[in-house]
This record gives structure tokens, sequence and C-alpha cells, in this order.
């Protein structure tokens, strides 16, 4: 089977999206799909069974209702800034409390501009963070969604967040199979945790070739907090989103690649970019029909999404320091693509 390059078939999209276009957006022939971690998007309270202790006035991180108000503003610009034509039809969220913290993000701000639906059940995950789909429910209805639970064999008193899965289809009828990650962190060490994000990596990609296996021209869409980088052997070599696309041997490929190679992330480390936040697609986003990938993935900030030490290194401009408070926004910036019909 031939392979296909991702700088050649993002280039004749790119070059299709201009061509039908004729220079002037169409919001009926666009969709942008972002995925942002938002950095513990907590309400005020203390929820029993959840360790949110912190993140209530009395807290050590003393997080009080106006603190919270300013997150959601700061959060709600953000997402709103990614494409300056509309609102996105796809956003992807991570560490979100609970379905309440979604719901009133979506109606700060130019967000409440747009009739989103939300899909989220509540994880296991033991500081009670979860992952979300919001969905401009103009664009795009849901068909089916289903939480995919991880349980570890080896470590069954261990959880982490589920993964997300939602079908759906746009106003064209198209089907779109969503899979919305946060995979375990690297506390305690990149190597001792890899080998979970490697069981996760797996059990996505069983889900993937279930779908594929019936529908081979699938569009699915993979996004999410891996906390891996797209070489590393859970997303290269487990879940097979690679640099190059060949539809015989996986079908997805990380739309992310391209800027990790030129050193570029998502997420700062000691002073070293990481990608960590990952976009993934099938090659059903690059054929003829429907939508169609029009180019790599996209890291988004702004300079007020950004702060600058004393040496004039970039981070982004996080809302906690340990308890510390610095009033950012995120320490991750978003994430996104977009595609075209």
């Amino acid at each position: 089977m031939r392979k296909i390059t991702l700088s050649v078939v993002c280039g004749c999209a790119l070059a299709f999206l201009l061509s039908c276009s004729g220079g002037k957006y169409n919001t009926k022939r666009n969709l942008t799909v972002v995925f942002y971690n938002v950095e513990n998007l907590f309400d005020i309270f203390n929820e029993p069974g959840t360790h949110d202790g912190e993140f209530t006035p009395e807290g050590v991180k003393k997080w009080t209702e106006e603190r919270y108000n300013k997150k959601l503003a700061d959060l709600s610009k953000v997402l709103s800034s990614i494409n300056h034509e509309e609102l996105p039809e796809l956003i992807g969220l991570c560490e979100v409390e609970n379905r309440e913290v979604v719901e009133e993000l979506l109606h700060t701000g130019e967000l409440q501009n747009a009739d989103y639906g939300v899909v989220h059940f509540e994880s296991p995950d033991f500081r009670g963070i979860d992952v979300a789909l919001a969905y401009r429910a103009d664009e795009f209805s849901v068909i089916a969604q289903e939480p995919i639970r991880i349980s570890f064999e080896n470590n069954p008193g261990s959880h982490t967040r589920d993964i997300l899965y939602v079908k759906g289809k746009t106003n064209n009828r198209e089907v779109f199979h969503i899979f919305v990650n946060h995979w375990p962190s690297r506390i305690g060490g990149t190597a001792k945790t890899e080998p979970k994000r490697i069981f996760v990596a797996a059990i996505l990609r069983s889900r993937v070739d279930s779908i594929l296996s019936v529908e081979p021209n699938a569009n699915i869409i993979i996004m999410g907090d891996m906390n891996d980088e797209p070489a590393n052997e859970s997303l290269e070599n487990v879940l097979k989103a690679s640099y190059s696309l060949s539809s015989k041997d996986n079908g997805l490929v990380n739309l992310m690649f391209k800027l990790d190679k030129e050193g570029k992330g998502s997420y700062k480390y000691r002073g070293e970019w990481d990608m960590l936040d990952n976009l993934v697609v099938s090659s059903g986003l690059f054929d003829k029909k429907g939508f169609r990938c029009t180019g790599y993935g996209v890291v988004f900030h702004k300079k007020w999404m950004e702060y600058k030490n004393r040496n004039g290194s970039i981070f982004p401009n996080r809302t906690y320091g340990g308890s510390n408070y610095y009033g950012g926004i995120s320490d991750h910036f978003p994430v996104y693509f977009r595609m075209v019909r």
C-alpha cells in the first residue's frame, strides 16, 4: 500500500479550502475542533467522596467565587478567540470537576452566544477531575455516548479518568466517532508511569479497530492530554498514530507530530516544551467525501495567555503553582484543527 505523507495530504486539503471558499469563510462548510486542558476547573464547594477540599474558600488554595468566575471568563475568552469567524463546533475538555462547571463555562462570555450541548460522565479519578465534550447543537447531534472505564489489571485499586466516547453526526449527516482522553500523569517519573499510558493506549486502539473493522473509512477524532508526546511508545507504536498516513497499516495520524518535531509544545516542564495535548484523526478525514482535515494541528496562544519569567522564557500563564495563586488561565495551551467540506 502506497504511503501518503501528511504534508502532501494537508497541502491538497488547504488548496481545496482556498479554492472552495474563494477567500471567504463559509460557516456551513467548516468545523473547528479544539482540545483544552483547563487546569483544575473546580467549583467552590466541597463535594463528598472527592478530594476537592483544597478548591474551596476555606481550603489551602482559598478558591473563592471571585477567582472561579475570573477563571471561567478567562477560559471563555480563550475558546472564543480561536476562530474569529465563529465559535468552535467541538470542544474537548479535561480537568473539569463536573458537568455543572462545564455548563457554567459555556454560559460565560462569548460562548453563551452558541447553543452548546455537553457530554460528561463522572469518572473514578480520586481527585474528582473528568473529561467532557461540548458541541454546538446547531452543527452536531449526539447518537451515542459512553464512558470507557479503565481498570489496570496489575493494580485494580488504581483509578484514572475514563475515555469519553461520543458518536454523532453533522448537519450533512456525516457520522463522527470522537474519543476524549486524559491519560495517567507522569507523577512519579515518566518511565515508571509509562506502562499505565501504554495500557490505556491499547484499550483505545482496540476500540478504534472495532470501529474500522465495520467502517473502514470511519471519521475518527481522538483528542486529549495523553501525558505523552507523539513519538512516545504509547502514541506512535501502541495507538499507531503516525506522522505519515497509511490506511492499510493503521489509518491514524497525529496532527501534532509536525510541531513536536519542531520542538514546540502545549505544556512546559523545567524549561522544555512538551506536546502532551494530542489530536489524532483517521484516514476518513483525508478522503474526498464530506469533511476533511485542512492541515496540521495548531497550538493556540496569545500574549495575554502567556507568562514570561525573568529570563524571558515564555510559559502558559497558570492559575496556581502549588497553593500559590497566580491568577492565570491554565498551565496548558489549547490545541485545535479545522475541517472543511
